[in-house]
């Protein structure tokens, strides 16, 4: 016997909107560099506030000692947050256990330290981690993460190679968490002068949206929206855009600005 949907669910099916980012919660994608008081205060609001359950992972980070003076230092700890905990390891056995995601099952918000990607990808990609992970955004929360917890946020991986940070399309590294999906994102690039780095990707990637996003600045994702904090600017890379006059591949968006993940259209004119 054929199974029939119900109208309203049948319905509800077909004209759903497919999703860019998060359905629920938020994404905060910052470009490295100074995070400056308008983030925070983003941040820790998308959170709940001060009283809210806030996990640091600092898997990125070359080290290994993430003890109590860490979370003392932690930015996090200087703005309010009353209840930070670090979640680390290197070992994808543990990442997978009940155990070591417990505090992540009770956080409103995650925030991924900078450090190089690559590290982030080899800990946790498949494992109960990254499950647990979108399991925050599904209960409305928030991820946050700079320079290399910003990459780590798209679904396709650029710099993860770990021979060093210039490789931009690196096989068996080129896989992100995809919390935001079919993006790739990049970090710190006015400062550095990479404004044109992403564009082999996206010729290689059609289907990509390419984000690079400066130092002191971040992206705001809710569902299919995002908005620019911050100090500068957000350098979108898209096979679809076409150049003006100038020849750039690229265009620019300002801080207030709001991008149409969907449309691939920002609300105002490029810059």
């Amino acid at each position: 016997m054929r199974f029939i949907l119900p109208f309203f669910l049948a319905a509800t099916m077909a004209f759903a909107e497919p999703q860019i980012g998060p359905p629920h919660g938020a994404l905060l994608i910052h470009g490295g560099g100074r995070l400056g008081r308008e983030t925070l205060d983003e941040f820790i609001r998308l959170a709940g506030g001060v009283d809210a359950n806030f996990v640091v992972i600092p898997t990125a980070e070359p080290g290994e000692d993430w003890g109590e003076s860490y979370v003392a230092g932690f930015f996090l700890t200087r703005a309010g947050a009353k209840h930070v905990t670090v979640v680390h390891t290197r070992d994808r056995a543990v990442a997978d256990t009940a155990a070591f995601v417990e505090p992540l099952t009770k956080a409103s918000a995650v925030w991924l330290d900078g450090g190089r990607q690559w590290r982030l990808a080899d800990a946790y990609l498949g494992t109960r981690t990254l499950t647990e992970l979108r399991g925050v955004l599904a209960r409305g929360g928030v991820i946050g993460g700079s320079s290399a917890g910003a990459t780590i946020q798209g679904s396709y991986l650029v710099r993860g190679a770990p021979e060093g940070n210039t490789i931009m399309m690196a096989q068996g590294h080129e896989e992100g968490f995809a919390l935001l999906r079919d993006c790739a994102i990049d970090q710190h690039v006015i400062a550095r002068h990479r404004e044109e780095d992403m564009q082999p990707v996206i010729a290689a990637h059609p289907e990509l949206l390419g984000f690079g996003i400066d130092e002191g600045t971040a992206l705001i994702v809710q569902g299919n929206r995002a908005r620019v904090i911050g100090a500068s600017r957000v350098v979108v890379t898209d096979h679809g855009y076409t150049p003006g006059p100038d020849g750039r591949r690229y265009f620019f968006l300002n801080p207030g600005a709001e991008f149409d993940l969907l449309t691939r259209r920002p609300a105002s004119s490029p810059q």
